[in-house]
């Protein structure tokens, strides 16, 4: 199991863990969990050959009104304190928000944006960058509809798979089905 790590920019604490080599995915964690529970799909992706950065939503607690803007900045600094120029910029409910977030601010770090689950509202994404939704069929946090409206608004870039019988757990309760989505999606064979 990799080791969680603390990065403190600005006296903030921002937990991550990094691992693998090859093409980088960052996922960010949904608000107020540990990304512990990103660990299997992040070591599932890393036999696949790919470098994976797991990165809490900048210490945001579930009750915490900050913004996603605010946390790219956060997401950023781990990226650049990896290593890390690029990656496809991917997260879990309000972590697929700040994912967005960092392709809006840092258009030049993002190859595409990863969401697993769709939070409701703003329907923006960074202008031509690819988007691939992954959301639970039984979602009742990011339900589905949320996935198809930014679909709708995007058509041309924005590809959405569905986890059947998947609720808002989908990334660590159906690891393989979300981690096929992703390499079948990037498709690095």
């Amino acid at each position: 199991m990799t080791e969680t790590q603390i990065f403190e920019p600005d006296a903030r604490a921002i937990s991550y863990a990094v691992e693998g080599n090859g093409p980088t995915v960052v996922l960010v964690a949904e608000k107020g969990l540990p990304i512990d529970y990103l660990g299997t799909l992040a070591h599932i992706l890393v036999e696949e050959d790919f470098r994976v950065l797991r990165v809490a939503a900048g210490g945001a607690s579930a009750s915490d009104d900050t913004s996603a803007h605010d946390l790219a900045r956060g997401v950023v600094d781990v990226m650049d304190a990896a290593g890390i120029e690029d990656a496809w910029l991917g997260g879990h409910g309000f972590g697929g928000s700040v994912a967005r977030a960092v392709a809006l601010d840092f258009h030049d770090r993002v190859n595409g944006v990863l969401l697993l689950g769709v939070e409701a509202g703003d329907l923006t994404l960074a202008e031509g960058l690819p988007v691939l939704v992954i959301q639970g069929s039984e979602d009742a946090v990011t339900p589905p509809a949320n996935g198809e409206a930014l679909q709708a608004a995007a058509p041309d870039r924005v590809s959405v798979v569905s986890v059947d019988g998947g609720g808002h757990m989908f990334p660590s309760e159906n690891v393989g089905a979300t981690s096929w989505a992703i390499e079948d999606y990037l498709d690095w064979d």
